[in-house]
């Protein structure tokens, strides 16, 4: 398999970007070349730090996109980036996957207008893995498209139905649309009309889920407009940093909660790792044509090292052909 990464992607870039492409080659047993795109000096000077970085080529690339510009105006503009390089080498078929953690929108859009979305998706969908009571759920759309139709939640519903059939090996997913209330009659007209589509479809559908019950991780596929989706994934990224941090600052309170919390570290670490979005590595663009892995802007060399393990599985796995399977389907 072949990827590239966005060498110049990210707040950490390159040192980080670099450093966990090495640490993916070291840990793997897969047959993997890494291409990593960005200024040739500086992505080498990287590279010499480490001995074994014979799997990985250097693509030259002198401008970067940063998270300021506009994406489309960017991504036009600035041929010759790290991440517009990357994206044309996987529509040319010079890599599978591309890997990136640098501007959301410019690789949203650039994976649309360089390598395509697949025939019969409207919209293509940021889409992570969650953390449930009783296993993982998906959320999708996070903030791809802020504004949707119906048609679009339901497509929304038939990719992250495929991908968790394939990746999670979960048959026959249960799929849910986020709602206020349990209700058929509860929500907006987007939600009304959304779920008068998603009942027609030949999925497993749940129904309407509130966002307090999606954690549960009973419901596999979540789908929400990206506004909503966006919404959701901070607050619970939000929450989930400040019940550490209380009981951080309760466990070092005094001498006798020191104590209590050294006997729960290990669950308290457990907690901590499964809500760390480094041991996910990044969030997949479901719809394009390639794969296409968003990493975390402030990815580590862990984060990126698991964005391209996900990218790995993500080509395995033939999520894209099975994403095509279930639209020619429909």
């Amino acid at each position: 398999m072949k990827i590239v990464v966005d060498g110049m992607g990210g707040d950490n870039s390159p040192s980080e970007i670099v450093k966990g492409c090495i640490d993916f080659l070291n840990e793997s047993q897969k047959e993997v070349h890494i291409y990593i795109t960005g200024p040739e000096k500086k992505i080498k000077e990287e590279l010499e730090k480490y001995p074994n970085n014979n799997n990985i080529t250097i693509v030259d690339a002198s401008e970067v996109i940063s998270c300021n510009e506009p994406p489309a105006m960017a991504v036009r503009k600035k041929k010759d980036s790290s991440m517009v390089k990357a994206l044309r080498m996987v529509r040319d078929g010079e890599a599978d996957a591309i890997i990136s953690a640098g501007s959301t929108g410019a690789l949203l859009t650039g994976a649309t207008l360089i390598i395509g979305r697949i025939k019969g998706i409207k919209r293509a969908a940021l889409a992570p893995l969650m953390p449930g009571k009783n296993g993982p759920f998906m959320l999708l759309d996070v903030g791809a498209n802020v504004d949707c139709k119906p048609e679009n939640l339901t497509q929304f519903a038939l990719m992250g139905k495929a991908y968790f059939e394939s990746v999670m090996n979960v048959s026959n997913p249960k799929v849910g649309l986020v709602n206020i209330g349990t209700e058929e009659e509860k929500g907006n007209e987007l939600a009304k009309e959304s779920y008068k589509l998603l009942k027609e479809e030949n999925i497993n559908f749940h129904g309407n889920v509130e966002p307090r019950d999606m954690v549960s991780g009973d419901v596999h596929v979540v789908v929400a407009d990206g506004f909503v989706g966006n919404s959701i994934l901070k607050a619970i990224e939000g929450v989930s940093s400040l019940i550490l941090g209380r009981l951080k600052d309760g466990i070092y309170s005094s001498l006798k909660t020191k104590i209590g919390g050294a006997l729960l570290k290990p669950v308290f670490k457990k907690f901590k790792k499964d809500f760390d979005y480094r041991e996910y590595g990044g969030t997949p663009f479901l719809g394009v044509k390639g794969v296409c892995i968003k990493a975390h802007g402030s990815s580590d060399a862990k984060a990126i090292k698991n964005a391209i393990k996900q990218s790995v599985l993500f080509y395995d796995k033939k999520v894209i052909d099975k994403i095509k399977a279930e639209f020619q389907n429909n």
